[in-house]
């Protein structure tokens, strides 16, 4: 199959085409950033097969050039997005061109050109439900969301609605809960396992908002089950794709401080942080029975090998 992966330098994307590539599809990506094997649409192409275009996804030309160009496509893979809460407080401009702007470009084109969608979606949108969090929650109940990342996230599953209602497109919704693992490069804006494994591989302090939980979910099993999507595509579905270990951010600072050895005196609490959900328990059936989602790895052997990997790409001795 033919298949485009918008946003494909970011830590799911990226992990996406590698799994993708591994089942011998075709797939191309697109992102923000000048590559290698980009496609030049003036200059001329130095590459014998371009698989990589420089593309702001909330700029109509592009990403339809893209399209045209590079395609046609069986599928879209839509990762391309400003990720994260405080991202999308900070940098809120970008945040609402890109998520609902460039997503809207993507449902324009595929009311066009005809290909399968598969939108990342997040566990964001379930904001601070204080139960189980099952795909059917948004459906059944109103939701209050609490911050702009989680807004423009909802937004976009309504655009997606409303396009397969009046145009009859086909896409799927996924809603990905607190990924990590090999491959997610650290910034102030990642993950909290990120985040805290690189704070403590490299001696900082890190703070713990205390009375909140999680799953966490490794990068290697979000990536499989979201190219079994491909194989097993069901229009109009919504899937939750997470762990199934709740743990608290005390338990995950913990871990960290297990795997790193680092000095416990880095940590700092502090009470539980405004507009953040409290807990998130995530029911992932639909994913384990349509998309054979499994967890592969306990928390702390996941951390364990996340922090190996630091220690590679940023260079640091092993403790």
């Amino acid at each position: 199959m033919r298949i485009l992966v918008t946003g494909g330098l970011g830590t799911v994307g990226a992990g996406l085409i590698g799994e993708l590539r591994g089942r011998g599809h075709h797939v191309a990506s697109c992102d923000v950033q000048h590559q290698a094997d980009e496609i030049g649409f003036s200059v001329g192409t130095d590459v014998a097969v371009p698989l990589y275009a420089r593309c702001d996804v909330g700029e109509f030309r592009q990403i339809e050039r893209v399209l045209e160009k590079m395609g046609p496509f069986d599928y879209v893979y839509h990762c391309a997005a400003e990720f994260g809460r405080w991202n999308g407080e900070d940098f809120y401009e970008r945040l609402w061109a890109t998520n609902a702007i460039g997503t809207k470009n993507i449902i324009r084109l595929q009311e066009r050109l005809g290909f399968r969608l598969v939108h990342f979606s997040s566990s964001e949108v379930y904001g601070d439900w204080p139960n189980i969090m099952v795909e059917s929650v948004m459906d059944d109940h109103e939701i209050k969301q609490m911050n702009d990342y989680a807004m423009t996230k909802w937004v976009n599953e309504m655009q997606i609605r409303n396009s397969a209602i009046m145009y009859g497109t086909q896409s799927v919704v996924v809603r990905l809960f607190n990924t990590y693992g090999p491959g997610e490069y650290y910034s102030p804006y990642r993950s909290v396992n990120c985040r805290f494994l690189y704070c403590a591989l490299n001696g900082l302090p890190w703070t713990v908002f205390r009375g909140h939980q999680r799953t966490s979910t490794y990068l290697a099993d979000t990536v499989r089950t979201l190219a079994n999507i491909s194989e097993n595509f069901k229009a109009g579905e919504t899937y939750n794709i997470g762990g199934n270990q709740l743990h608290s951010i005390e338990e995950l600072s913990d871990t960290v401080l297990l795997v790193t050895g680092a000095d416990p005196g880095l940590v700092r609490y502090k009470e539980s942080e405004v507009l953040t959900t409290t807990t998130k328990k995530v029911d992932a059936t639909k994913s384990v029975r349509d998309l054979g989602h499994k967890n592969s790895y306990s928390l702390e052997d996941g951390m364990r090998l996340t922090a190996d990997w630091m220690r590679k790409v940023y260079g640091l001795l092993k403790k």
